[in-house]
């Protein structure tokens, strides 16, 4: 044998061997934090712009402190407060400073109650003086205290309290809160979960007066889920949740006189939806935005809440519908910074005090991702973009006027921004599907890196004795549309051989799967399916986002017919590659992602051998009002939107092997969904697997419930693809 040949043979052998040493990932290693990434403590700025301060706990003594940093240097230079120093608090969880940063609001024992709302106990600590005092001897919702730090409002029970820090009077504002009837102050179920907030008030800029929604719920259907816990009975849980077409809260906008006890109504012209209230700079002036209940109108009022006076002061509108954000900010002037998609695209705006445009900062066919603030001293806007490409992420700054745009931070990947409060310095975090995060200190201004702080390398080694493939980006021609996709084959891929191919997605209205970003937990886990010897392909049809308005709202009335068709033609395309096994198609997906599991294998079903849905909407009607109407309007006003893609209407689809899985105390998507596909899918005599995890949310995690899970769809997928 020749020595080449000989060469050749050793480095087949050798690298044969080292693929063979590497471990499959399991899901054990990834729910026990094998691969778990090192990241920065979460830090609030000060308005000094020069420090910040971090929340930090000791593993062993569980002291509790408020540290603070320098950002030049990122050494700690003080401590703000110790739970060593406290007399009644062993230690907290969360802080907020008041807006001169001279007191702090400390929270302990906090309570879940839905996804964002909790209950607490708090305390106003006083930095100067080191005084510590309860807010309120019972668990509270929302503190916050008033610009001054003298003053916290706060729910509870329904109704609003202001406590003085300095006398300990507490005052109640309001008395007609009852539950699951009248809330002030703070959301209601479903505006929580669509509108994403949970405090409902404000105070303003001087702290004389707060303005606050309330809801009332009385004509909200309620709905009930047995809770069954460890004891003899179930239990329970009853709450009001209004479902597709069904009726809403009544809301409504109140100002209140803190110095006179008097409440104001504020005129709304009979608002359907109020998701956002903001204080302006002024003290009297605030501002509210309303929607219709299409969602496809939205007015921002300009409030004189001393005079009473309620003009409009900006409206959009869409065929479709508008997004609620909270990317506005009121200049010195009261003039304001706005994003819009009006012209196709997701773009910042300059008004004038009036309302009046002046400028449209920033244009182009990309999609400004997030609204980081404004620096007014040097004129400069700071956002994230898509500008070099909808899978990435970058960080800019660009003048009012348009002009003097800067890149500070577009490595191809994600790049995602931390700013001082003055915008000095920017934290930047980066990744990409090679590199798990790395942090960097920035100069806000022109994005020159003044420090390295923390990367994963450890991670990157200790990746190495595991099986891990690359993700392979591209896009797929589907439906005239150039799709992104991903693809993640065996690291030991023959192309002369064929594969099962395991399809993931999620495909809701704006979502994003396909990211140049680093991995989470699905991620690992389809590792250990390539390892397996699956080939795993992620693709975002129409209706997902960062691609332009129409790309989105095309699936406008009709979610899951669009959507479901890009997959089906996509498995197809990708089926008659020669690596491709045609008759090995799987697809699966979690919520969204698992009605269109279940559509893809019942209308696919020609296409598609095997589905895992997990926690899916099974019918639009059983789904809240503000997210479902905001895509599909009423089921009263679109059947057929409604029945054409609600897949218990068609349960006699079923060809393929089907995995149908929720958690009884999801409160998001009831299991009602999943019941009702079951029972369809018996009395069309169809066979079919199903888990159903007690008392578990919409997450369905808990102990070893994620391992649970996970397993048994990895044990599903080997008998069945």
């Amino acid at each position: 044998m020749r020595k080449t040949h000989l060469f050749t043979l050793i480095l087949f052998l050798f690298s044969v061997l080292t693929w063979a040493q590497e471990k499959q990932i399991q899901v054990s290693d990834i729910y026990q934090g094998t691969f778990r990434t090192e990241g920065m403590d979460a830090l609030r700025s000060l308005k000094n712009g020069t420090q910040y301060t971090v929340l930090t706990t000791n593993r062993v003594s569980q002291i509790t402190t408020v540290d603070t940093y320098d950002y030049k240097t990122l050494e700690k230079v003080g401590t703000v407060v110790s739970s060593a120093d406290l007399a009644d608090i062993s230690s907290f969880s969360s802080y907020e400073f008041s807006s001169d940063e001279k007191k702090i609001l400390l929270s302990t024992e906090i309570e879940p109650i839905f996804r964002r709302s909790k209950l607490g106990i708090y305390y106003v600590y006083d930095i100067a003086s080191k005084n510590v005092v309860q807010v309120s001897a019972d668990k509270i919702q929302e503190p916050l205290l008033s610009p001054d730090g003298s003053k916290v409002a706060y729910v509870k029970n329904n109704n609003i309290y202001i406590f003085n820090s300095v006398s300990g009077e507490t005052k109640q504002v309001t008395e007609d809160g009852v539950k699951n009837a009248i809330i002030n102050g703070v959301t209601d179920w479903v505006y929580e979960e669509e509108f994403a907030f949970v405090r409902a008030f404000e105070w303003n800029a001087d702290g004389s007066k707060i303005a606050f929604l309330r809801f009332d719920e009385t004509n909200v259907p309620e709905f009930s889920m047995d809770v069954y816990g460890s004891g003899l009975y179930q239990q329970p849980h009853v709450f009001k949740y209004p479902k597709a077409g069904e009726n809403n809260s009544i809301v409504t906008l109140h100002v209140l006189d803190v110095a006179s006890g008097k409440i104001t109504a504020v005129n709304t012209n009979n608002a359907y939806y109020i998701p956002r209230i903001k204080w302006m700079h002024h003290k009297d002036m605030l501002s509210v935005q309303t929607l219709n209940r299409h969602q496809n109108h939205l007015t921002m009022y300009a409030v004189n809440a001393k005079q009473g006076d309620v003009t409009i002061l900006l409206e959009e509108k869409d065929d479709a519908y508008v997004d609620i954000t909270d990317n506005l900010t009121f200049l010195e002037d009261d003039s304001f910074i706005w994003t819009s998609e009006k012209d196709g695209y997701n773009h910042i705006y300059l008004y004038a005090e009036d309302g009046s445009l002046m400028n449209q900062i920033t244009k182009g066919d990309w999609e400004v991702t997030k609204y980081y603030g404004y620096d007014q001293s040097r004129d400069k806007i700071y956002y994230q973009s898509t500008e070099n490409g909808s899978i990435n992420r970058g960080v800019y700054n660009i003048s009012s006027s348009g002009g003097h745009k800067k890149a500070l931070a577009v490595s191809e990947g994600t790049n995602n921004a931390k700013f001082s409060t003055d915008f000095t310095y920017f934290i930047n975090t980066f990744s990409n599907a090679q590199t798990p995060p790395v942090y960097t200190l920035h100069k806000a201004i022109n994005g020159k890196k003044v420090k390295d702080i923390k990367d994963n390398k450890q991670l990157l080694e200790r990746l190495k004795s595991f099986a891990v493939s690359p993700k392979e980006f591209s896009t797929i021609a589907i439906n005239g549309n150039d799709l992104n996709m991903y693809m993640i084959k065996p690291k030991d891929f023959d192309p002369s051989k064929k594969y099962p191919l395991f399809m993931y997605q999620y495909s809701g209205p704006g979502s994003q799967n396909v990211s140049n970003s680093w991995m989470g937990a699905n991620d690992y886990w389809h590792q250990g399916l390539v390892a397996e010897g699956y080939i795993v392909v992620c693709v975002d049809g129409r209706g997902t986002g960062f691609k332009g308005r129409d790309f989105k709202k095309v699936t406008q009335k009709e979610l899951g017919k669009y959507e479901v068709e890009d997959q089906i033609a996509a498995a197809k395309k990708l089926s008659e590659l020669p690596y491709i096994d045609a008759d090995r198609t799987g697809i699966w997906g979690w919520s969204y992602g698992g009605f269109m599991s279940t559509n893809c294998i019942l209308k696919g079903n020609d296409t598609f051998e095997m589905a895992i849905a997990v926690a899916p909407v099974t019918s639009w009607a059983f789904y809240d009002t503000i997210y479902t109407e905001r895509y599909m309007q009423t089921p009263q006003e679109n059947p057929s939107g409604y029945d054409d893609n609600s897949p218990f209407n068609y349960p006699q689809l079923l060809e393929g092997d089907y995995l149908l899985i929720h958690g009884t105390g999801d409160d998001n998507v009831h299991v009602q969904n999943s019941m009702r596909m079951i029972e369809a899918l018996i009395q069309a005599n169809k066979q079919f697997d199903w888990g159903i995890y007690p008392d578990k949310n919409h997450g369905i995690y808990g102990g070893n419930t994620r391992i649970h899970l996970f397993n048994k769809m990895t044990n599903f997928i080997k008998e069945k693809l």
